[in-house]
C-alpha cells in the first residue's frame, strides 16, 4: 500500500500540465464601445500579460470598412502588458479595432471591438 501512494506522489506531479496563461484585453483607451469628443492619437491596450510588439498588430477601420493608416504597435516603457499605437487625426464616426498578440509566453490571442469618436 505504501509502495502505490509513494508511486502516486511521484507521478502525479509529472501528469499535471503547466497552466500558461494567455494575453487578453483588460481594458482599453478608448474604451470599449465608447463615445468620445475628442479623437485619440494613440490606442492603448492593456492585456491581461505581457505581450511582444514585434509579433503584434493592430488595425483600425472605419465605419466604411476603410483602412487607417496607424504606426507600429509597441509597448509602453517599463509596461510591457499595454500594447500603443499612434493614430492619424480621426474624423467623427464609428471605429473597429482589430487586434493580434502574441505574449511573453508565445501564445497567440485576437479580438476586436469598436468606439465612436463624436464632435
Amino acid at each position: 500500500m505504501i509502495s502505490i501512494i509513494a508511486w502516486l506522489m511521484v507521478v502525479t506531479p509529472l501528469l499535471a500540465s503547466p497552466a500558461f496563461a494567455h494575453a487578453f484585453l483588460d481594458r482599453s483607451d478608448p474604451p470599449v464601445g465608447s463615445e468620445v469628443t475628442s479623437a485619440p492619437h494613440q490606442i492603448s491596450l492593456h492585456f491581461t500579460e505581457g505581450v511582444e510588439p514585434l509579433f503584434s498588430s493592430v488595425e483600425i477601420h472605419d465605419a466604411q470598412g476603410a483602412a487607417v493608416a496607424v504606426g507600429k504597435p509597441h509597448t509602453a516603457p517599463g509596461d510591457d502588458r499595454r500594447l500603443l499605437v499612434d493614430v492619424p487625426d480621426l474624423h467623427a464616426g464609428h471605429y473597429k479595432v482589430t487586434w493580434h498578440v502574441t505574449s511573453v509566453d508565445t501564445h497567440k490571442t485576437e479580438g476586436s471591438f469598436q468606439f465612436s469618436v463624436i464632435h
